[in-house]
């Protein structure tokens, strides 16, 4: 398989003038191209840290971070917005949707620096959206809200999506709907789809599990049998 993430003794320090806080210490990893990743850790771990580093939303403090052939922990504050722009599509636990913005406007906003970006009415109906494109978020529900939020990213056409807990603000049903609808853009679509939880059952359904404890990768294994989202339960 073709490689997309590559981290080379990766640390993140955080340093306010009294107090150091090493929250990544020297991560060495691999990620391939349409793998479905769990990064799983509890609160504090530093898989957060490494999620944003790897979306281009901090600094790394030293090592490398190569992200399909460059080496982003060398990029500038301009080449850093670019890579966003172009090679990242973010999915947060809490949606951060623009309230005042129908659901398409939401998915248009994303896609309207992006040149190769997809059809947002296309993909809105592809997460189940077709008949709510034109509602605000008020009028969604929280599942629908989070489909909105995968339309974005999903439209951006970008190689990697990242999920920060996205699932955390739903109900268990309604989480396995989104949780179906990330694992087809790697099964289906061949993105690097990279999901950050808490929650120890979401790493049957991986082709790659990272657990990060103390800032540090503790197990990095690949399942050859991922489970179905269907029969994972918690």
């Amino acid at each position: 398989m073709d490689v997309m993430l590559h981290g080379i003794d990766v640390v993140k320090e955080y340093d306010n003038g009294e107090l150091k806080v090493v929250a990544v210490k020297g991560m060495n990893f691999t990620i391939n191209k349409g793998e479905l990743v769990v990064i799983l850790g509890q609160s504090g771990a530093g898989k957060s840290t490494l999620l944003n580093l790897i979306g281009g939303m901090d600094y790394v403090t030293s090592g490398s971070l190569i992200v399909d052939g460059n080496d982003i922990s060398k990029y500038t504050t301009k080449q850093l917005i670019d890579y966003r722009r172009n090679n990242i599509g973010f999915v947060f636990q809490f949606y951060n949707l623009m309230p005042n913005l129908t659901a398409k406007e939401n998915v248009e906003l994303a896609t309207e620096l992006k040149k190769d970006a997809l059809d947002p009415v296309e993909v809105l109906t592809s997460v189940g959206l077709k008949y709510k494109i034109d509602n605000f978020p008020a009028q969604l529900s929280g599942g629908e809200q989070q489909r909105v939020s995968i339309a974005r990213a999903i439209a951006k056409n970008a190689d990697i999506i990242l999920c920060d807990e996205p699932t955390g603000a739903l109900d268990y049903e309604t989480g396995k709907e989104i949780l179906a609808l990330l694992a087809k853009q790697a099964r289906e679509f061949n993105k690097t789809v990279i999901i950050v939880t808490h929650n120890s059952a979401l790493s049957d359904m991986a082709d790659h599990l990272i657990r990060v404890k103390n800032g540090q990768i503790a197990v990095d294994q690949y399942n050859d049998n991922p489970k179905d989202i269907k029969d994972i339960e918690w």
